[in-house]
């Protein structure tokens, strides 16, 4: 944490030297004293400190100064920092602009010049205005910040990037905040081009594209090497467990990840049922403590990154990745998970991300205190927000399309809603319009036995119905079946034949595509038993059969 800063100006050069040393050599322990010739001049500085978040404790100001007055300086400086503590240092000619000044920009003390001996008519002073600094003063956030407005899709696609790549962020509603207000003035930039991203640097990017908000974040997006021995695509809990197992086995290892660890899981506000917790897990710690040992095993990750195409070269298969690069490797296993599947309702597309989710952050939950929010969708992961979402709401209301929770949700799932006061479930229940202005605030629902009709106030609408396979980008190169899963294994032979174009003399082993060496593990896979603890099993199960594979060559 930086330290918190005195701040001298005086454009009398000796006495701006005689001033910083007396402060350096007596809080130079405790605080970074800095200096400046003009009150212009120490203005710029003031907005750069500001964008990098350091906090101000003092400026102790010359009130005669020719550009800029001592009072004209504080002034402005106090919109930046206002809450610092504010000096003048003053001769007797200009006592009676100092007591002005108390009224005018509320300084807290004024100095008469000469301060010597520091001891008695310096520091004295100085130890009041920190002590009463101090004891107010709340230790600045280190890390990015994120100035928009409640409601702005953009907004809420940053805030989830950031944190399911853990990168600590700080929201900042420019609607009801004065320090996102002041901040964005700091910036100058203008209301349009919200969202503003703030590093930690100082600098700032409006309404940025999420690869340049990774770029500044030093997150990796190009490989080290041209060949791997392994390359794992999908950070979801197959993927990170394979990426774990494989290179704790030995196997130079990348992990490349289009979005952020954890996939679909690490949205998840508590999973209960995996083995080892028994007091349960976020899929968000659950990702960070996979990533972590994976890391420290040496594990490559990169991370946003996507594969747009693979081919085979010989023993080799080559990625060819967005950005239009290239990476090699001798085993490749696809464990992209399965996307989010988005339901075609009107009114639905034009408030995503303005009180309609589809797999919302838990972040917002605390948005929506005291609210009414309706969940669609009656499996696990809709089980798992209703819980979550209904300690901070008034009312959650689950719409499941089927006849009974118990056909798609975990039975101790099932318990846990039916025991909690405010939540309530809705069964052949579906939503067939949303509505609002720039928000969401009502929603229609239809009841499929009756065909009736209903449109309810809903504060937030979150869909958790389903999901798709993200496999366009292998179609042509391995068999998929009609829904776009991966066929491995057993599922590969038909009628005692091996698939069409098979270069091996073997058969597939159980988690091998169609072609040799590309393997599949988790949601991604044909017939696979959907969830995080078989998709962490497969992982692993898929480095073993890639050992068996590499040794066959």
């Amino acid at each position: 944490m930086p330290k918190p800063v005195i701040w001298t100006v005086d454009d009398d050069p000796d006495v701006l030297r005689a001033v910083e040393r007396d402060l350096r050599r007596q809080y130079g322990d405790r605080y970074r004293v800095i200096s400046a010739d003009s009150g212009s001049s120490a203005m710029e500085s003031v907005k750069q400190l500001k964008l990098r978040n350091e906090p101000v404790a003092l400026f102790l100001v010359d009130q005669r100064m020719p550009s800029m007055s001592g009072v004209e300086f504080l002034e402005k400086a106090i919109e930046v920092y206002p809450d610092a503590k504010r000096a003048l240092l003053t001769a007797y000619a200009d006592t009676d602009a100092a007591i002005q000044a108390i009224n005018s920009v509320q300084i807290d003390h004024y100095l008469m010049k000469p301060w010597d001996p520091p001891e008695e008519r310096l520091y004295g002073v100085v130890d009041d205005l920190l002590d009463d600094w101090q004891a107010s003063y709340h230790p600045v956030f280190e890390g990015v910040r994120v100035i928009g407005t409640r409601w702005s899709p953009q907004a809420n696609e940053i805030r989830d990037f950031l944190g399911r790549n853990f990168v600590p962020h700080q929201w900042l509603n420019v609607e009801t905040d004065e320090t996102a207000k002041q901040l964005l003035a700091t910036t100058g930039a203008a209301v349009s081009s919200l969202p503003v991203v703030v590093f930690p640097d100082g600098s700032f990017l409006g309404n940025p594209p999420m690869a340049e908000v990774a770029r500044k974040m030093g997150l990796k997006t190009k490989a080290e090497f041209p060949f791997y021995d392994l390359v794992v695509v999908g950070a979801g809990p197959a993927g990170l467990a394979a990426a774990v197992y494989g290179a704790a086995d030995g196997l130079h290892t990348l992990l490349v990840e289009r979005e952020a660890p954890g996939g679909q899981a690490g949205r998840s506000s508590r999973i209960e049922n995996y083995l080892g917790f028994p007091m349960g897990l976020s899929g968000s710690d659950l990702a960070r403590r996979a990533v972590a040992q994976a890391r420290r095993f040496g594990v490559e990750i990169l991370a946003p990154q996507e594969v747009r195409g693979v081919r085979v070269e010989g023993p080799s298969r080559v990625l060819t990745l967005a950005d239009g690069g290239e990476i090699g490797c001798r085993a490749l296993l696809i464990a992209t998970g399965i996307a989010f599947r988005k339901l075609e309702v009107p009114g639905l597309d034009k408030l995503n991300g303005a009180g309609v989710y589809y797999y919302a952050p838990m972040s917002e939950a605390f948005s929506y205190r005291d609210g009414d929010i309706y969940i669609v969708g009656g499996a696990n992961s809709a089980g798992q927000a209703a819980m979550y979402f209904s300690k901070l709401a008034k009312q959650v209301t689950m719409l499941v399309r089927g006849n009974a929770l118990s056909d798609t949700m975990s039975q101790y799932l099932e318990n846990q809603i039916a025991a909690t006061r405010n939540i309530r479930v809705r069964l052949n229940s579906s939503v067939v319009a949303v509505d609002g202005a720039d928000r969401c605030e009502r929603i229609t629902i239809q009841d499929s036995k009756t065909n009736s009709q209903e449109t309810v106030r809903a504060d937030a609408l979150l869909i958790y119905a389903g999901a798709i396979p993200r496999t366009d980008w292998l179609a042509g190169m391995v068999e998929r079946d009609e829904l776009g899963y991966l066929i491995s294994g057993q599922h590969l032979m038909r009628e005692g034949r091996r698939p069409a174009g098979w270069t091996a003399d073997r058969d597939p082993f159980y988690l091998e595509t169609s072609v040799p060496g590309i393997f599949v593990a988790g949601d991604v896979r044909h017939r696979s038993a959907k969830g995080v603890t078989s998709g962490v099993g497969e992982g692993a199960m898929a480095v073993k059969l890639v050992h068996e594979y590499l040794g066959l060559l």
